[in-house]
């Protein structure tokens, strides 16, 4: 869907280079997490995605269509909730008669639905709401106008601790195979059960590009496990993270999973060698049986 080829980016008046070379794509059906220290450039990447940054080296394409002519039929199928921003103060029935048209796909049944999941009413007066009651409305917004692509620049932000498991309930709910959601947050741990995908940036580049199944098959999320190649103190010792060897899917912990990645890399990217390198001959065995059992034996697993 977001193919990224050879993107670089430089801020103007400081020339200072945010990304040299980027390549990376996002695909359909998956929720992506997009992680990385302060001023790494996440919501620079994110606007240029868009085509509301222009870089002049380097190609962004949804479909295959340069994000930068910013044509009426890329754009009706992206829509991004910035970190920051103000709704006007006006109704909300209101701003959806003026801003739905911009969505063919807009379904006012799905904005009732995700309001109601809120326990928002249907028609606030937006002017009068807290910044975490905007972001309710302008969620549920976005997810009914069923674009392709949202993108959402930390979406938790000002929300109370129920509403982010109602924030998780609306994404979740929302998903389909078409459309690809990339969140872009400091709070992790809001995020880490719904994720397909982990992204995180440092330096100008990708330096971890993975699923979620990918990570839990090749690393361990523990506390004093033995053969960590990434520790930091826990009440009880020390949480750590150590090399998948058992074969057994481990939760993904982000938080651990991102120190671990800027702390050691090297290490890191071993891990899923190895596991890439022994995936094989655990999958290929039905290829030795029988037509009939090999079918059997995969509808057994």
């Amino acid at each position: 869907m977001i193919q990224i080829d050879n993107f670089s980016y430089t801020y103007g008046k400081s020339r200072h280079t945010v990304f040299d070379g980027l390549n990376l794509s996002f695909r359909e059906g998956r929720i992506y997490g997009l992680l990385g220290a302060n001023g790494v450039g996440k919501t620079t990447l994110l606007y240029n995605i868009l085509g509301l940054l222009q870089a002049k080296r380097g190609t962004i394409t949804m479909d295959g269509t340069d994000v930068r002519l910013r044509r009426p039929e890329v754009t009706a199928e992206c829509f991004i909730i910035p970190e920051e921003f103000e709704l006007p103060p006006y109704s909300l029935k209101k701003y959806v008669e003026i801003h739905a048209p911009f969505y063919p796909k807009f379904s006012a049944k799905d904005m009732r639905r995700n309001l109601a999941l809120f326990g928002m009413e249907e028609n606030p007066q937006m002017g009068r709401l807290s910044m975490g009651q905007k972001k309710k409305v302008l969620m549920s917004f976005a997810m009914a106008c069923n674009t392709r692509l949202l993108i959402l620049d930390e979406p938790t932000n000002g929300l109370d601790i129920p509403s982010k498991s109602q924030f998780r309930k609306l994404i979740t709910s929302g998903m389909s195979e078409s459309r690809t959601i990339i969140i872009s947050t400091h709070q992790v741990a809001d995020i880490e059960n719904i994720l397909d995908n982990v992204v995180i940036l440092s330096g100008g580049k990708v330096i971890f590009d993975h699923s979620i199944a990918e990570t839990g098959e090749a690393l361990l999320f523990g506390e004093n496990l033995p053969g960590a190649i990434y520790t930091q103190p826990s009440p009880g010792g020390f949480y750590t993270v150590a090399p998948n060897t058992d074969g057994e899917e481990s939760a993904v912990r982000l938080e651990l999973l991102f120190n671990a990645v800027l702390m050691n890399r090297e290490a890191i990217e071993r891990a899923f060698s190895t596991r890439r390198e022994a995936a094989p001959a655990e999958k290929d065995y039905t290829a030795y049986m029988p037509k009939g059992e090999s079918e059997k034996a995969s509808v057994e697993l």
